[in-house]
């Protein structure tokens, strides 16, 4: 074991250490953040902060969180076991399901896989849904405005699919390097309606979240987090000062793309059940780790699967998972290619960079904390 271990540069579990690290993002400026980190057997839960800063009411390791765009994995599942069923071809072009959503040349060129490693080309809807918010490299011409104006709108994924296809493409379908754009996954909702005749909710409840046992994971109906949770404050770069609280928010904007609500000790039991062929096949998982180059939503390219994309470190073991955001909440949940050691992390605040002049996020200390964190969590100190 030992010997293993040396090989993939990890060391066990250590709780002083990894509360420890945990302590220290709080200290960087976190409100309050909790992790569950396994190795084999042993399991090691933590947490830091507080839950609600106006109280004082500390975070625990159990609360229900919004994870953000970790609802992507669970989606893109649904859509393969409907591939592994014969209901959906991973190649078959989107216009065959849904011609009316994406018509004509487009819908004959974009493929379901496509869709869910964002190669489709299609542009991203928030900036047309929000326009108040804009994409790098404008983030300084940017407001929160549109963050306040939406908290209880109730959007109908079918308009905002529309604001994406007729915004000027981003890519050729299948090109690389992708670009990342929840306007995909939404596409993915409706083509799992059209094929099952259930809506992609119940469909992704039943044969997901149910199918792993997850007691805890809901994609909610209403704008309030049920059970024990925390607060979820934005600062959106600093313009919202002090960060304010969004965990009462409509989630209709995202969908199937990003508004999950689960625990950390439900992620890396999807997350380990998924690995090890328990939520789609075997092929289906090695579907989902061929990765293709993608332009992430901070601008950066990342490889990106169906729904998973890799966490390397030079010289150590590979980790798989998913990472999200959403208006004030943030969430990463990785797993090692073997399944055997896993992490997953939720945080309270969200977007604590300021930016430059240019409209560049600048540094800040929670992001080394967050980086020496993930490296203790994940391989140990050494």
């Amino acid at each position: 074991m030992e010997c293993e271990r040396a090989r993939i540069g990890q060391t066990p579990l250590d709780p002083a250490e990894l509360n420890a690290a945990l302590e220290n993002v709080h200290r960087a400026g976190m409100p309050g953040l909790f992790a569950e980190v396994r190795d084999g057997d042993q399991v090691w839960r933590g947490a830091a902060g507080v839950a609600d800063v106006a109280t004082g009411r500390p975070v625990t390791a159990g609360l229900r969180h919004r994870v953000g765009s970790i609802t992507k994995t669970f989606t893109a599942a649904a859509v393969l076991q409907q591939v592994e069923s014969g209901q959906i071809g991973l190649d078959a072009p989107v216009g065959r399901y849904l011609p009316r959503l994406v018509p004509g040349e487009r819908g004959n060129a974009i493929t379901v896989r496509m869709l869910i490693n964002h190669t489709s080309g299609l542009a991203e809807y928030l900036p047309f849904a929000y326009p108040s918010l804009k994409a790098p490299p404008a983030l300084a011409d940017t407001s929160p405005q549109s963050l306040d104006d939406h908290r209880f709108t109730r959007f109908h994924p079918t308009e905002l699919i529309e604001m994406g296809v007729a915004a000027p493409a981003v890519g050729a379908p299948g090109g690389t390097p992708g670009v990342y754009s929840n306007t995909n996954y939404l596409l993915l909702g409706e083509l799992l309606e059209q094929v099952t005749g259930i809506a992609a909710d119940k469909y992704i409840t039943r044969n997901v979240i149910e199918r792993a046992g997850l007691r805890d994971t809901e994609l909610p109906a209403e704008p309030s987090v049920d059970g024990p949770h925390s607060r979820s404050y934005e600062a959106w770069f600093g313009m919202i000062d002090p960060p304010r609280d969004y965990s009462v928010y409509d989630m209709s904007w995202v969908g199937p793309a990003a508004s999950l609500i689960s625990t950390v000790a439900d992620l890396n039991r999807f997350f380990g059940m998924l690995l090890a062929g328990e939520i789609v096949s075997r092929s289906s998982l090695a579907q989902m780790r061929r990765t293709v180059p993608v332009i992430s939503q901070e601008g950066k390219t990342i490889d990106y699967g169906l729904g998973l994309h890799p966490m390397e470190t030079p010289g150590r073991a590979t980790f798989w998972g998913h990472g999200g955001t959403v208006w004030g909440a943030g969430a990463l949940a990785m797993t090692r290619a073997d399944g055997k050691r896993q992490l997953s992390l939720a945080l309270n605040l969200q977007r604590w960079n300021r930016l430059d002049s240019s409209g560049k996020p600048q540094p800040h200390p929670i992001d080394d904390a967050l980086a020496a964190f993930h490296q203790v969590a994940m391989y140990g100190l050494r």
